[in-house]
């Protein structure tokens, strides 16, 4: 094959791949620890494209901000994102969790959650057309403060929990 073919093929190549629709921002894991106060620390470890990470780069984009807003209107209230880069966040959320102590007994009730408000909310961005983003992180794991755990397996949308444990 001539060296020029050679060239024009793998041009076309290129170009079709850059069209054709690829996995944008995928979760990983998902780690929420919360307070005894019920205040939640979130962090989620998630890989991007090389274009997102490009446009990160560039300040296109802000995921930082994008992330705080989610959580924010998800929970009705302030979140702070302490650290967000090229592959994870950690993000606090206060009054994340209900608390109600009785006794010797303590109950902490999570709130239901859901990833599937912010997948709508992607579609809508110019480049919707070319990602297909997976937003249920592959493990997402609820730590409680005397590290009892729930997880959860591929889940976008997460009910809420409800654990007692003794007080101190």
């Amino acid at each position: 094959m001539k060296p020029r073919y050679l060239i024009a093929v793998c041009l076309l190549w290129v170009c079709v791949c850059a069209v054709i629709p690829v996995n944008a921002f995928t979760a990983d894991t998902l780690s929420i620890t919360i307070n005894s106060n019920g205040d939640a620390t979130a962090v989620m470890n998630y890989e991007l494209t090389f274009a997102e990470q490009a446009a990160i780069f560039f300040h296109a984009a802000d995921p930082a901000t994008q992330l705080q807003n989610a959580i924010s209107s998800n929970f009705g209230g302030q979140a702070t994102v302490v650290h967000a880069d090229m592959s994870s966040a950690e993000v606090l959320v206060p009054s994340f969790a209900s608390v109600t102590t009785s006794g010797q007994q303590t109950t902490i009730t999570t709130p239901s959650f859901s990833f599937e408000r912010a997948q709508q909310v992607m579609q809508q961005y110019w480049y919707a057309s070319l990602i297909s983003p997976h937003l249920a992180p592959q493990v997402t794991t609820i730590t409680f403060p005397d590290g009892h755990q729930v997880t959860y397996y591929n889940q976008i949308s997460f009910p809420s929990v409800t654990y007692q444990m003794a007080t101190p």
